[in-house]
């Protein structure tokens, strides 16, 4: 596949910017460009690079900032949808019903037909931008609307695979035959199919969630910090803190939760390994597992340990316990 690269190293510093401007006039998305570095303007854009019936550029740029008002958008507007993905710096934007900072290996969707205010102004920042449009989506229009002008993240998860995948196939573009370009480009739609419909669904859940009362909210919370807790129980790191950590709340919070349903969080805990102890002791199946390597598999990391709070549980050691457990189970 061919990539039109368009350096500005052999035009006169002072006309750089006049030319940049001059090729993005020949685009069908007019907008307002102005630079802190128009005398001496050093940016490169490698775009036309097909997609099948998306279109993947690749730009970089010193200061600039890009605006596109109403009075450019009825003037000339294509209807696409752009997936913008910074590789450096950072762009403050303003899109949508949005304004943030976007920054490294995180993505925005915004749409030729809304207004865009897109400024950098703290160094170099590189880019890629992929083009869609409407007709490869299919999610409703008001639901899109929804995303446009939020960070996406690249880094981890389905975004981190979209953006790996562009960034892959922009470096190795010269190296695909053209027969191949159809076939990249159902990957690119199929993963961007993919990212757009978990942040939809991650944002339907939030409003959800917005309309529980506090009370609710706050039982749904401890629901979904419980079933965490008991997926994790065989891991030795189960803390208060990791809990609170990956539910992003206040470890002080999480208290107050366990604490409403009267019992600390570790000692909730406890009592789950503990459960899951005796239910495994119990098992005759298990009859030959040691005591030490079932304490063990659910996250009690010393064997006196785990059997002096079996005993304060039970009433009795666990070794006592499986004996008559698996005598009654025969």
């Amino acid at each position: 596949m061919i990539a039109m690269g368009f350096p500005l190293d052999d035009i006169p510093p002072a006309e750089r910017f006049a030319a940049w401007r001059a090729l993005c006039e020949l685009t069908p998305i007019p907008m307002e460009l102005r630079s802190d570095h128009e005398h001496d303007f050093r940016a490169t854009v490698r775009g036309g690079v097909p997609l099948g019936e998306l279109t993947l550029t690749h730009t970089s740029v010193p200061s600039l900032r890009n605006e596109r008002t109403a009075a450019h958008i009825r003037r000339s507007d294509p209807e696409l949808y752009h997936l913008r993905l910074t590789l450096r710096g950072e762009t403050d934007v303003r899109h949508g019903d949005a304004e943030t900072t976007l920054g490294a290996r995180q993505f925005m969707l915004t749409s030729t037909s809304v207004p865009y205010l897109a400024v950098c102004e703290r160094g170099r920042v590189d880019g890629m931008t992929l083009a869609v449009r409407p007709s490869l989506l299919p999610f409703p229009a008001a639901d899109l609307h929804r995303l446009l002008g939020r960070r996406l993240s690249g880094q981890s998860g389905i975004g981190g695979m979209l953006a790996d995948f562009l960034t892959r196939l922009l470096a190795d573009s010269d190296r695909y035959r053209p027969a191949d370009a159809p076939r990249l480009g159902t990957v690119a739609v199929d993963l961007l199919h993919a990212l757009l419909a978990h942040e939809l669904d991650a944002g339907a859940e939030a409003r959800a969630e917005r309309r529980l009362t506090p009370e609710s909210r706050r039982r749904a919370l401890l629901l979904r910090v419980q079933e965490f807790a008991r997926q994790n129980l065989h891991h030795p790191g189960l803390t208060p803190a990791s809990i609170a950590a990956t539910h992003h709340i206040s470890l002080r919070y999480l208290y107050r939760l366990f604490e409403e349903q009267g019992h600390t969080v570790s000692a909730w805990i406890r009592a789950q390994r503990l459960e899951r102890c005796r239910r495994d002791l119990a098992d005759p199946a298990l009859g030959d597992t040691p005591i030490h390597a079932i304490a063990a598999r659910w996250g009690f990391r010393h064997a006196a340990d785990f059997s002096r709070a079996f005993r304060s549980a039970y009433g009795v050691p666990p070794r006592d316990f499986r004996q008559v457990a698996l005598r009654t189970n025969r």
